[in-house]
């Protein structure tokens, strides 16, 4: 599991490699989630992952994807295949619960930040996406705080869409994204759309509730507009 699967540079020249994290990691795991933590102007927008949850991720090969610059951790992106839904994503998006075992969770990314600008965050996502079993896992799912916009453009980027907003994590306001990876449903043109803007909050829910999906924001002076499609 030590094996570079990727090599790239950065915006500066720097050199960096990627290759999957095993439990040999952890600590410096641990370490660069709490940089990321402390740096933040709003830490509610990220919900960090406890020891015992980045072990069982570590303990599925191919889940856990490290950037390294000069053996330096710099970034780290997980996905999780959960037991049973156990945040409840599925639920929150209508799946079945005969259809939970092909759930996978687009769990945490960090990116130290010194590092950031380079697009490393979807740069794992995309490696990450393209080792996964698709004959097994079929929805991934994730959640964004409105006006985390890294994680947003993020999401976005990878094809996944808004389904649902709603309370998660004792009351904290999230997106709820989907992927259908059995799909090709990126590359459709959708007729009908509308833009909210995404500190209306009830509105955004009222669009969701009739059949809609957020598929992209943009900027627009000072304010946030979600797009939404159906």
């Amino acid at each position: 599991m030590n094996e570079r699967i990727e090599t790239g540079a950065l915006r500066n020249g720097q050199i960096f490699y990627a290759r999957y994290l095993r439990i040999g990691d952890l600590a410096r795991i641990l370490e660069l989630q709490k940089k990321v933590v402390n740096a933040l102007p709003h830490p509610d927008v990220l919900e960090p992952l406890t020891t015992e949850e980045f072990t069982n991720i570590l303990e599925d090969k191919q889940m856990m994807i490290g950037i390294f610059v000069e053996n330096n951790l710099i970034a780290f992106r997980a996905m999780l295949a959960p037991e049973n839904d156990d945040e409840g994503l599925g639920a929150d998006i209508g799946l079945k619960q005969t259809e939970f075992h092909r759930i996978l969770y687009s769990e945490i990314s960090n990116v130290d930040p010194r590092f950031r600008g380079n697009g490393l965050q979807t740069y794992m996502g995309k490696l990450l996406l393209r080792n996964v079993d698709r004959n097994r896992y079929r929805y991934l799912l994730s959640t964004v705080a409105p006006f985390n916009f890294p994680s947003l453009k993020d999401k976005f980027s990878l094809g996944m869409k808004i389904a649902v907003l709603k309370d998660k994590y004792n009351g904290k306001l999230r997106y709820v994204f989907r992927k259908d990876l059995a799909s090709s449903e990126t590359e459709l043109q959708l007729e009908e759309w509308i833009e909210v803007r995404m500190d209306d909050i009830a509105k955004q829910q009222d669009v969701l509730a009739l059949g809609y999906y957020g598929v992209s924001m943009r900027m627009d002076g000072e304010e946030v507009y979600v797009r939404f499609e159906k």
